[in-house]
């Protein structure tokens, strides 16, 4: 089992706790992209099967695209390693998509399309929680998207139940850096596959003008991060209640 650092396993713990996110008897499935961030909660929620008091099933799902220079089929030697159960669906997103959208907004139909499928997975597979690997920056980045496009103050949820009512999504990564899931996945040697999405790296997105813009200022505010989740809280809550960031926390962010 690999030695997964203090400083990622404890804020990907604290927000478990925080948000109550695994329940006893939980049968989580973790969607696996082979990028840095959702190997490095493979990970974490590998080892709190293990240690954690909390008794709850683990498997993944990985959705390929069918896009040309991504294979993601070459997880499965590390699947097999782990002993998990591993769900591989192959899905022609891509193709469908050039027949239903414009190719600027491939991305959020593609997430959307990838979701779906993982949703039917766990269903026909037994399981009634959907682990997803967006980290604090990714949460930064919609709020800012939110509010520069959208005119809204709304962010990602950290724990939800989805409209039909029979599961729940998880995001125990909200405490966590993506710097963090990067150093990582490069020290435990994670089999990486890199750009998880040839088709979206090929173009500018404002998502990744929303990452330079936090980058830039984070070089003038250290404490950008820190900030940025005090002010989130209340919007990762799914009844918006507010909530106060302990110091204790805030040492594991930066």
């Amino acid at each position: 089992m690999l030695k997964i650092p203090k400083r990622l396993m404890r804020p990907a713990g604290r927000a478990i706790a925080d948000f109550a996110m695994i329940r006893p008897g939980d049968r989580v499935l973790l969607g696996v992209s082979g990028g840095k961030d959702s190997l490095s909660l493979l990970h974490i929620l590998y080892q709190l099967q293990r240690h954690a008091p909390i008794d709850f099933d683990l498997g993944a799902v990985t959705v390929d695209p069918l896009v040309e220079g991504f294979d993601p089929s070459t997880l499965q030697g590390h699947m097999d390693s782990l002993g998990l159960p591993w769900h591989y669906r192959r899905e022609p997103i891509l193709e469908r998509a050039k027949a239903h959208i414009d190719g600027d907004s491939y991305c959020s139909w593609c997430a959307r399309m990838k979701r779906g499928v993982m949703y039917a997975t766990a269903r026909r597979e037994g399981y009634n929680v959907l682990a997803l690997a967006q980290h604090l920056d990714d949460l930064a980045e919609s709020f800012l998207l939110s509010m520069f496009h959208g005119g809204r103050l709304k962010t990602m949820k950290a724990h939800y139940r989805i409209d039909a009512g029979d599961l729940r999504v998880i995001r125990p990564l909200v405490y966590v850096r993506e710097r963090q899931t990067r150093d990582f996945a490069a020290s435990a040697g994670l089999p990486v596959i890199p750009d998880s999405c040839p088709a979206c790296f090929s173009m500018p997105t404002q998502r990744q003008h929303m990452k330079e813009l936090l980058a830039a200022e984070e070089q003038q505010n250290p404490s950008l991060f820190k900030s940025l989740l005090a002010t989130m809280r209340p919007l990762m809550n799914v009844n918006g209640a507010k909530t106060d960031v302990s110091s204790h926390l805030l040492a594991n962010i930066g």
